[in-house]
């Protein structure tokens, strides 16, 4: 089937799952001492893996190759060393909170860009009436929104303490 637009949506959700998963392993390095969060975003991490995944079988049938890169994007040895070192330095100041915030800001936008890359991509197998692709997108679309929720439920409760504190 040739949809041109079609395979450049696939091309930019995967791409944006990809940045998304990187992104939580980072946070999840650089708080690893808040234990909460750091098990939360590599779970959270684990499912954009599976969103990406669950896209491969459609890259042929839209023309392109997503199905190369499905391994998870976990920090090479050296970096996440280093960022293990700079998470146990960050977490002995007042600012690691104030990180944590901006971390969880930028992976709710990543998220939510997400979001809207999934619905138009749902929207678009509706048109082409294509079920298969419809089913993956509604269940990653799911996962992505959760993603989205947590990150936006986490920046409520910290907020108020953290920002008033200062």
């Amino acid at each position: 089937m040739t949809a041109p637009g079609i395979r450049l949506v696939l091309r930019e959700v995967h791409e944006g799952e990809q940045d998304l998963e990187k992104q939580l392993h980072a946070v999840a390095d650089r708080h690893r001492t808040d234990h909460e969060v750091r098990h939360v975003a590599i779970d959270l991490a684990r499912w954009s893996l599976l969103n990406r995944q669950a896209l491969a079988p459609f890259a042929g049938r839209y023309g392109d190759e997503l199905g190369r890169d499905q391994h998870p994007a976990v920090p090479s040895g050296v970096l996440s060393a280093v960022r293990e070192r700079s998470a146990e330095l960050v977490g002995r100041r007042s600012a690691p909170g104030l990180l944590l915030l901006r971390d969880l800001r930028e992976l709710y936008l990543l998220a939510s860009g997400n979001s809207v890359l999934w619905t138009m991509l749902g929207q678009a197998a509706q048109t082409v009436k294509d079920k298969d692709l419809l089913g993956v997108v509604t269940e990653c679309h799911d996962r992505t929104m959760r993603q989205a929720v947590w990150c936006n439920a986490t920046i409520k409760v910290l907020s108020p303490q953290l920002l008033t504190s200062l």
